[in-house]
């Protein structure tokens, strides 16, 4: 079902079950305010890719999660970038310190991940070879 034709109470309902999950929750946080691909979100979470491609359809089934090709790698990112702040002041409010939270977010180029994202960062400077090997 298109989450465009829920309820309200539908819509939240399906929102909280798709971030109910620890890992679920360590990938948007892993997406944080930009994007990630799969390979990106393996090698930062140390989880299986096929893991991570099943938490990543719940999300995107729940309208939390869009994507953008770039040849043969997709790139996921928030449909609504406010997201994450809501998700920090949410932890507030339930007594999770938001510099926990924010300690989370994730946005560093990884020298593990050969994403075009990651290899455009290696090749303009901002990871050193030596921290690829």
């Amino acid at each position: 079902m298109n989450i465009k034709f829920l309820t309200p109470e539908e819509k939240l309902s399906r929102i909280f079950r798709a971030i109910s999950s620890p890992a679920r929750v360590q990938i948007l946080a892993a997406i944080g305010r930009g994007e990630a691909c799969v390979c990106h979100l393996e090698a930062l979470l140390d989880m299986r890719q096929a893991y991570i491609s099943q938490q990543l359809m719940e999300l995107r089934d729940a309208g939390l999660l869009e994507t953008r090709r770039d040849g043969r790698y997709i790139f996921y990112r928030l449909t609504e970038p406010k997201l994450m702040e809501g998700l920090i002041e949410l932890g507030t409010v339930l007594g999770i310190p938001a510099a926990d939270l924010e300690a989370l977010l994730n946005s560093d180029p990884l020298p593990q991940c050969y994403c075009p994202d990651c290899v455009a960062q290696l090749r303009s400077g901002l990871i050193s070879e030596e921290e690829i090997k």
